[in-house]
């Protein structure tokens, strides 16, 4: 059986996984030939094993000088520094689901009634504190369930004031 084709960014993650846990390194470079990767812009890498997440790590704003950088370094930190997991095995490679989820950028927004799940991440911040949620995930079907998980994951109780942003992002896989 023949795997589909997948699209530049998410093979791009997953060579710089496989050779991240072969070797150790990343070395970089040719994967940034293409314009594709010349833009800028926040990158989130997940992986799933069996459909379960196995490591989901990412940047709401560039960090890197494109986003070859940005997808490898994410791809990398991912793989073996989400503290929710052990770092991906060797043997696991051939097992992995890889999604790479380009951020637009965020905007401010005055309450839930402003979110969709299935269509905008939500950004929740109360002053250095900050929790990010990607749109459309499994099990995320409410404005209010994706604020709750952004907040719990930032350490920000129910009823504290934040500020609240949106963001759609182009998924690859």
């Amino acid at each position: 059986m023949s795997k589909q084709k997948e699209h530049p960014y998410v093979e791009l993650a997953r060579a710089t996984i496989r050779e991240y846990t072969l070797t150790g390194r990343h070395k970089g470079g040719p994967e940034s030939r293409s314009s594709i990767f010349n833009q800028q812009a926040g990158v989130f890498v997940s992986i799933k094993k069996g459909g379960k997440l196995r490591g989901c790590i990412g940047t709401i704003r560039p960090t890197r000088e494109n986003l070859a950088a940005e997808i490898s370094h994410n791809a990398i930190s991912a793989a073996s520094q989400d503290p929710r997991f052990e770092p991906i095995e060797l043997d696991e490679l051939p097992e992995l689901e890889i999604s790479v989820d380009v951020l637009g950028p965020a905007e401010v927004i005055q309450g839930s009634e402003e979110l969709d799940p299935l269509k905008y991440g939500v950004i929740v911040e109360k002053g250095a504190q900050r929790g990010l949620l990607l749109p459309n995930l499994e099990g995320i079907d409410t404005a209010e369930k994706q604020v709750a998980i952004a907040r719990e994951k930032a350490g920000i109780f129910p009823g504290e004031e934040v500020k609240l942003y949106r963001f759609q992002v182009d998924r690859f896989k």
